[in-house]
């Protein structure tokens, strides 16, 4: 007989607690300006080297030491794209591929404002030489 005294303001409790929001939507399309900017930066040896040294450590364990998709984390839904095949990025400007690199699309998490303009333009002109190889 006293049970349903116990379970009723239980009940009330939980019914009235302030619901979590819903989290913000992901970011779904590139933002038409961002898509039309033009990479800026003329590539060196020593750029490159760099972006390739910048990839090996912030991008190699989910899209693969070579590109292909094939890192180290199991089971990414959806897997991380094949940058050595060269219909990957082909429909994707310089400034599309900035803008995912620069704010995350997905599980990538973005790299924000730690990452500087010209390293990030470079890494976008890395990733395109992947599917050269």
């Amino acid at each position: 007989m006293l049970k349903p005294l116990f379970i009723l303001p239980a009940l009330l409790l939980f019914a009235s607690a302030p619901q979590q929001p819903a989290a913000p939507p992901a970011q779904s399309t590139i933002p038409a300006e961002a898509a039309h900017l033009v990479n800026p930066v003329k590539p060196t040896p020593e750029s490159q080297a760099r972006a390739k040294k910048m990839y090996g450590y912030d991008c190699a364990m989910c899209h693969g030491a070579n590109g292909n998709g094939e890192g180290d984390i199991p089971d990414l839904k959806p897997s991380p794209k094949d940058y050595t095949d060269p219909a990957v990025l082909k429909d994707l400007s310089d400034g599309e591929v900035f803008y995912i690199i620069k704010n995350g699309k997905g599980q990538m998490p973005p790299d924000g404002d730690r990452t500087k303009p010209d390293d990030i333009w470079n890494m976008v002109i890395f990733l395109r030489s992947l599917a050269k190889k």
